[in-house]
């Protein structure tokens, strides 16, 4: 049986899809690399917002046409937008053959044995996860799961359940095996990374001794953090990563809104002042920092004061970047029983002009980076030129750097040393701004990661949940 799975929305989809394909790998499946030759379609969804779920569903459609016409024997529905909806999805799609919810996991492989796509295999141990990008060097790691926040406006609770942390053992193993992969960059990802450890009582653990764990564990030469809450960034994270190295100097720090008001509504632990004090302190500390955030424009009540609030925060503080998006409501949060008063046309004119704004910023953090030299991470390479990113660039959410020359530099002198290979890591020079990406010339070769220490001994499997599913 050849298998090909669609990711939508997250990375933390991207590591549970990596889980689901190798546990099917793992009883004889073999992974398609066109989603036209597969025997079975796997869709792991998203149902974060209404664009998340428009698009899951597309991709249900698209993938139930090519099984109607012959391209495929079965589609499988799976993730939160499942775990959410599944009995109005199993009537509206009578194509797919199998929908199961986030916390029906380990259901997968028994269905599809009973269907005979499969074989009943001995399991394999669910660290194991199955690459299915296209850059092997890139990662993710998942520390946690689930969330404890209550924002008013988010359903991640309802799908994903409440915060819970995995031991540091299981992370650092799992790290160590993406890095037998061939990782060069893992990116740390969670609800909020700052409550990793909380729920670990008595552990001591926080996320600088996870970060500093892998630093020590591993030779991985980067390691990012995406999404951090603000309250998190305690003094003693922020003098860990302006000192190691290792950790890519990159905040993704929701802040969501500007307005005191909204921001209570939306039940945020941040406020206006607490914003602009923190990310002073980030700047202050940490050299050569980048932040990005998240911002929703037509929260129910927002008005032309609240928005401007917004704004201003935004020019004022100048965070290098922002996604921006529509406020929609979402069934059973706090929120959805908010009467929706910010007409849709209003929503997208705000959202227009919050992007307007935000883009003329982050061209100026982009321009004042042009003379810099900065390390930066090869993605791509070939004989005409690399594509880098810098530490300023996460994985395909900040742009990238193009150099030109493909060939291997020495002092800026080129040589006749074979092409830049995909995860090399390079100095680069910023020569100019196009658009969202950054130009520049490669003037060092970086040597290989330092030598790997002696990883401890784990002593726990990695944590499956308590209702049988993989809970990562």
């Amino acid at each position: 049986m050849k298998v090909s799975i669609l990711t939508m929305g997250c990375d933390k989809n991207t590591v549970d899809s990596e889980r689901y394909l190798a546990e099917l790998v793992d009883r004889g499946a073999e992974a398609a690399t066109r989603v036209e030759d597969a025997d079975v379609i796997l869709i792991n969804t998203c149902g974060f917002i209404d664009a998340a779920r428009k698009e899951s569903i597309d991709a249900i459609v698209e993938a139930g046409r090519l099984k109607k016409q012959g391209g495929a024997r079965a589609v499988v529905a799976v993730g939160c937008m499942v775990e959410r909806h599944k009995g109005e999805l199993e009537a509206a799609l009578p194509e797919v053959d199998l929908f199961l919810g986030s916390s029906e996991m380990d259901r997968l492989v028994p269905e599809l044995v009973d269907r005979g796509f499969i074989d009943d295999a001995p399991v394999a141990h669910p660290g194991v996860r199955v690459f299915a990008g296209d850059l092997p060097h890139v990662r993710y790691l998942k520390v946690s799961e689930g969330c404890d926040h209550g924002c008013a406006f988010c359903a991640i609770p309802l799908m994903r359940g409440r915060h819970r942390s995995f031991s540091k053992d299981d992370i650092i193993r799992e790290a160590q095996l993406l890095e037998a992969q061939g990782a060069r960059e893992v990116n740390l990802v969670a609800q909020d990374l700052a409550h990793y450890g909380r729920d670990l009582r008595g552990s001591g653990e926080a996320l600088q001794t996870l970060l500093g764990a892998l630093v020590q564990e591993t030779s991985i030469p980067w390691f990012r953090m995406l999404y951090i809450y603000s309250a998190g960034i305690t003094p003693r994270l922020l003098e860990f990563v302006a000192t190691e190295k290792r950790v890519v100097p990159y905040f993704d720090m929701p802040m969501q809104h500007g307005s005191d008001a909204v921001l209570k509504r939306m039940r945020r632990p941040e406020r206006n002042a607490s914003i602009r004090e923190k990310v002073a302190r980030i700047r202050e500390v940490v050299p050569d920092v980048a932040i990005r955030t998240t911002c929703i424009v037509g929260f129910p009540g927002e008005t032309d004061d609240d928005f401007r609030a917004l704004l201003e925060l935004l020019e004022d503080v100048q965070i290098d970047r922002v996604g921006a998006f529509t406020y929609s409501a979402q069934e059973g949060t706090a929120a959805a029983e908010m009467r929706d008063d910010v007409p849709p046309s209003l929503k997208q004119e705000r959202l227009d002009r919050l992007n307007e704004v935000q883009g003329l910023i982050t061209q100026e953090r982009l321009e004042s980076r042009v003379g810099s030299t900065v390390r930066a991470i090869v993605d791509r390479a070939g004989p005409d030129g690399v594509e880098l990113r810098t530490i300023w660039q996460a994985h395909e959410i900040d742009g990238v750097t193009r150099a030109e020359g493909g060939r291997r530099m020495t002092d800026g002198t080129r040589t006749t040393e074979p092409a830049l290979a995909a995860g090399a890591f390079v100095d680069v020079r910023v020569d100019d701004v196009d658009d969202i990406d950054l130009k520049g010339t490669v003037t060092r070769w970086i040597d290989d990661a330092p030598p790997r220490r002696a990883p401890s001994a784990v002593r726990h499997p990695l944590p499956v949940a308590s209702n049988g599913s993989w809970g990562r």
